[in-house]
């Protein structure tokens, strides 16, 4: 079950990042922790498949270096810098070292398949093998239901979700249409053991988000930019997932 913690504590979307404390680095992190609120963070899989705290596959946006963060060598990988700052890409290794149980922490793990299908490669058992030993409120969501079904396999006793939201044709094309709606309409929920979903706050009026909440399931929703933003929210959802201002704790 996923801990209470989530419901109550507001969640800084890729750390409490802002000018200058690029998103998902360790300082984002240390930021979170030191104003009381939980952390979500992004797993890409590195070199040699070690999982990465970075949300984008590839290395542009956030370094300014082109390539594909998966097929990067290790030695550029270290030597990299996110946004401008002498932040490293933290490992998610590093990343529980310093959370170290002390607010929740909720790891997304991002799609490798490209189509949100079965191929999720090492990463789900590669994260469950870093969280077995973890102390503290921990949870692990993802678009894709097979990266969950995987992760629960490795790791049951660890509380899953899925990140969930209407599935535009604009966003998600390389997805048949067919299963869009299938993701839309969160079909997979039980069938993964999944605990909660996170969803888009443009899609919380969708009427399987209200079916699961009446069944008692915890609603978070994804990604919150303004008090105005979060108060409409909370309408549907316990708890939010935020960035750009402060959330009241």
């Amino acid at each position: 079950m996923l801990d209470e913690r989530f419901l109550t504590v507001p969640i800084t979307h890729r750390g409490l990042h802002s000018p200058g404390v690029p998103e998902n680095s360790l300082t984002a992190a240390r930021a979170a922790i030191e104003a009381g609120y939980g952390i979500e963070c992004d797993i890409q899989p590195g070199p040699g498949g070690e999982p990465l705290v970075f949300h984008d596959y590839q290395l542009q946006r956030l370094t300014g270096t082109p390539g594909f963060i998966a097929a990067t060598d290790p030695a550029t990988l270290a030597g990299l810098r996110l946004l401008g700052t002498n932040e490293p890409v933290p490992t998610l290794a590093q990343l529980l070292d310093l959370v170290a149980g002390q607010v929740p922490l909720l790891i997304e793990l991002k799609d490798q398949d490209g189509t949100c299908g079965p191929n999720v490669g090492a990463l789900p058992a590669r994260t469950a093998e870093l969280l077995a030993d973890y102390a503290g409120p921990v949870a692990v969501m993802s678009f894709n239901p097979h990266m969950i079904a995987a992760f629960r396999a490795a790791a049951p006793q660890i509380p899953v979700g899925l990140t969930t939201c209407a599935f535009p044709a604009a966003d998600w094309a390389r997805i048949p249409p067919a299963r869009r709606e299938e993701l839309a309409l969160i079909t997979d929920f039980d069938k993964v053991g999944a605990s909660f979903i996170s969803h888009d706050k443009d899609d919380l009026m969708n009427p399987r988000v209200d079916a699961l909440k009446a069944q008692g399931v915890p609603i978070l929703s994804w990604t919150i930019c303004s008090e105005a933003e979060e108060a409409a929210a909370r309408r549907v959802a316990h708890n939010v997932t935020f960035e750009g201002y402060r959330a009241a704790l």
